[in-house]
């Protein structure tokens, strides 16, 4: 593969070490009578990635693992569990749904938490356009800059409100792969008449893909 920059992308994929040992045989779950191509989290299934989502190819997969919530306005910290998925059926774009759930002091699950589902869209320069729907009534738009293969940068451009939803005016992430392939996120905001500063913050390993 080649990115739209010209340079090489390797095409075996070998996964990071830190991954879960059955990673390269997991992936989400598969319509297999679906007319048309399913999503894949596994790039070694489905259709060829398209090569204008070359810059987000080490994102492609199922990652689990757990962070912390915290923000003037809340009681926190709070630790959560949470999965996210980036998948792809051949298009120039990205899906990702990201699952969380509370846990207690112990590790053990109290309820499920926030809910998030929406694309990445990459540009032709290598830009990105986000957008991303939360299941307490908010809808943004992210835009950031040409990522690296290890880091990509997000703001948001605009967010859209229910009368319920928290008063969020804008947010900023930084996703990141460290610890020889482990994926790292911290998430700052602006809500609830406080300045931006951070709020969630997550270390996940790759389970599948």
């Amino acid at each position: 593969m080649t990115q739209p920059d010209g340079n090489d992308v390797p095409t075996t994929i070998t996964g990071p070490v830190n991954a879960a040992p059955d990673s390269p045989q997991r992936n989400r779950p598969q319509w297999d009578d679906l007319p048309i191509p399913d999503d894949t989290a596994n790039l070694r299934q489905g259709p060829e990635l398209h090569e204008q989502c070359l810059g987000l190819l080490p994102l492609i997969g199922v990652w689990r693992g757990t962070g912390e919530v915290v923000y003037p306005t809340i009681d926190g910290p709070f630790h959560f569990g949470q999965q996210l998925v980036f998948a792809h059926d051949g298009r120039p774009f990205v899906s990702y749904e990201a699952r969380a759930w509370l846990l207690d002091e112990d590790g053990k699950v109290i309820r499920p938490a926030a809910r998030e589902t929406g694309f990445w869209r990459p540009q032709p320069d290598g830009s990105l356009e986000v957008l991303i729907a939360h299941a307490t009534g908010i809808i943004e738009a992210w835009f950031g800059e040409k990522g690296d293969l290890r880091s990509w940068q997000i703001e948001t451009d605009a967010v859209v409100r229910t009368p319920s939803a928290k008063d969020v005016v804008a947010a900023k992430r930084l996703y990141g792969l460290v610890n020889q392939g482990d994926l790292a996120y911290v998430d700052e905001r602006a809500m609830e008449g406080q300045p931006m500063q951070p709020h969630m913050s997550a270390l996940l390993h790759r389970v599948a893909g």
